[in-house]
């Protein structure tokens, strides 16, 4: 007797602030020692486990399932309070949430299998990206059929940059290509074996606790049921993982905002030519702290609108119209775009801005308030806006369809040098 799995969109909201009321508290810690993880560089292991541990890695996986059954504009709130909190830690999280967006929308009995892994607290990391000597379009990365296992497994060998969040994770969504066949695919390889290292050596100057760095892989086993054909993925994954970069940039807003406020607040000394006995009512510093305060409203107001075009995209994948959930994918990654266009610049003003209302002691490293503006110009620089502002405009006067996915690498001339 053949069974037939069948799954229906997660589109029914929870009550959003119950949600939020479960992981506040644990934001609110996260909050008071991120300033001092990125000054010793101590990355927020501890941190992930107890969000994960409270379910956070869940919030998508339906109730049903045992998750909280969170819609995709919820996810996207609850990673903008977290953002606030720390900006690292959902971008660290990033690739989870990506990995837990592929499999709501699968089929078949694996579904369920990482539904219930979810829920029990793994969680997965992210390794796609190659640099170096590689040519735009290839994968060095591969996947080959495994000769001494006897349920047709496979061994994953190479050498992945940028892994984001791989080194907090129980699994590793690994991009490569396979040998037998040259397909390429997603490699679900689990970390917590020996053919399997990390080293956390990203070097930006923001975004420093992210646990991105290089990853690599040495004979490392995976199973035959967890190399996924890449051409099966979710159809909005880039728009998703554009939209968490987003919330990244709104959460880094709200804790500039937060920490000026509090930094003027708290602040005794004045200048002769202010313009108020105390700086806390000094009508241009309060000014200054207004217009942050706005630009975070206005980022959380564009998270949103992105985070709603996600939602009709994962609603189509359930409607059984082709042509329509095409269409909703694309307008998902035009507004994810839209947003990175406008909150690049909205985020990097901002967080830069708050220095205005603090003069020089606002740039003490013991305070640490540029890790704001440095973070959110981090942030900022993935996936560059200029090429997505062109894409844009070429869809408003052409018509021309965004591409929903893309590569890098060494160009055609590289080699010529």
């Amino acid at each position: 007797m053949t069974s037939v799995t069948t799954q229906t969109s997660n589109s029914a909201e929870t009550d959003y602030e119950t949600l939020a009321n479960r992981f506040r508290p644990i934001f609110a810690r996260i909050a008071e020692g991120a300033s001092a993880r990125e000054q010793d560089h101590r990355l927020p292991f501890d941190e992930i486990k107890e969000l994960t541990k409270a379910g956070f890695g869940a919030v998508r996986v339906p109730v049903a399932d045992g998750g909280a059954g969170a819609s995709l504009p919820q996810l996207f709130r609850l990673l903008t309070e977290l953002a606030a909190a720390d900006s690292n830690i959902p971008q660290a999280l990033r690739g989870h949430f990506a990995f837990v967006e592929d499999r709501l929308v699968s089929s078949g009995p694996q579904r369920a299998v990482w539904l219930e892994r979810f829920v029990n607290g793994e969680i997965a990391g992210n390794s796609w990206t190659e640099v170096g000597s590689v040519k735009i379009g290839d994968v060095i990365t591969k996947v080959s059929p495994d000769s001494d296992s006897a349920s047709g497994g496979f061994r994953v060998n190479g050498t992945k940059y940028y892994s984001t969040g791989s080194i907090f994770a129980d699994w590793i969504d690994t991009f490569a290509q396979r040998t037998d066949n040259d397909v390429k695919v997603i490699a679900v390889v689990n970390a917590h074996q020996p053919g399997v290292t990390h080293s956390d050596d990203w070097d930006g100057f923001g975004q420093q606790t992210t646990g991105s760095g290089t990853s690599t892989f040495k004979d490392a086993v995976v199973e035959a049921e967890n190399v996924i054909d890449f051409d099966t993925r979710f159809k909005y994954q880039t728009a998703f993982y554009q939209a968490v970069l987003l919330a990244v940039l709104a959460g880094s807003i709200k804790a500039a905002e937060r920490d000026i406020a509090t930094e003027v607040r708290n602040r005794t000394r004045i200048f002769s030519h202010g313009n108020a006995d105390s700086f806390r009512e000094d009508p241009q510093i309060l000014q200054v702290i207004g217009e942050v305060s706005a630009r975070a409203y206005a980022a959380e107001a564009t998270v949103e609108r992105a985070a709603q075009a996600l939602q009709r995209a994962y609603e189509a994948a359930f409607l059984g119209d082709l042509e329509q959930e095409e269409h909703l994918n694309d307008l998902a990654e035009l507004e994810s775009a839209q947003a990175q266009v406008v909150l690049s610049d909205l985020a990097t003003r901002a967080t830069s801005d708050i220095f205005n209302a603090l003069s020089a002691s606002g740039t003490s490293t013991k305070k640490n308030l540029d890790r704001h503006w440095r973070n959110a110009r981090t942030a900022a620089n993935h996936n560059p806006w200029v090429f997505k502002a062109r894409i844009i405009g070429d869809y408003a006067v052409n018509g021309a369809l965004p591409p929903r996915v893309w590569a890098i690498g060494a160009g055609p001339t590289a080699d010529k040098k």
